[in-house]
């Protein structure tokens, strides 16, 4: 239920994020908060950078495969095997979306990371929401506190990057901290289902 209502909550976002109001709006969130390399210390930049490069690309996956490993050995081979399927799914279904609501990148400030795609949904924050959140609720009961507390931080640590770096929108990490959260909490669902 919660799964398919964010989900819906992050599809409905898409079809407004075009319009003048959560564009203007956008801009006044996100302007405070900018990078620039003449008036922003050179180390946030580049921490800021990093939090993004674990978020993307091949650190991504490793990520996902190494906490995939770990609980495979606490937690048994369904739950691995349910948090590499969310980490693929949620990955799919962000570049899929990103086609169908072609939102252009902002062009507040210069762009301080690589990008190659559309804006809508930010393909960072879904993928580390789905693979951190679902790491946490697939863990062992005595890691989740710790898991749980480590995927907030990410989460909101690659939302702010993403926006800070000036190459997402901060509707872009709403869409996708919400539609990584729905994968996340599908596999949950799935996996008490499943072990009932």
């Amino acid at each position: 239920m919660a799964s398919a209502l964010l989900l819906g909550a992050a599809l409905l976002l898409g079809l407004f994020v075009g319009g003048r109001a959560v564009t203007t709006t956008d801009a006044l969130l996100a302007t405070p908060v900018l990078l620039t390399t003449d008036a922003s210390s050179p180390m946030l930049i580049a921490f800021m950078q990093e939090v993004s490069w674990f978020g993307g690309g091949v650190p991504r996956w490793a990520l996902a495969l190494l906490l995939s490993a770990w609980l495979w050995r606490g937690a048994g081979r369904r739950p691995a095997l349910l948090l590499v399927g969310t980490a693929v799914a949620a990955n799919l279904a962000s570049s899929l979306l990103k086609n169908i609501f072609d939102r252009p990148r902002p062009d507040l400030i210069p762009h301080l990371d690589h990008v190659s795609s559309w804006s809508y949904p930010s393909g960072h924050a879904t993928s580390v929401t789905a693979i951190a959140l679902a790491f946490a609720l697939l863990a062992p009961p005595l890691w989740r506190r710790a898991a749980a507390g480590c995927a907030a931080g990410a989460v909101l640590l690659t939302a702010l990057s993403r926006v800070m770096l000036g190459v997402h929108w901060p509707s872009d990490v709403l869409g996708g901290t919400m539609l990584g959260a729905a994968f996340a909490l599908a596999a949950a669902a799935i996996d008490r289902r499943v072990s009932r």
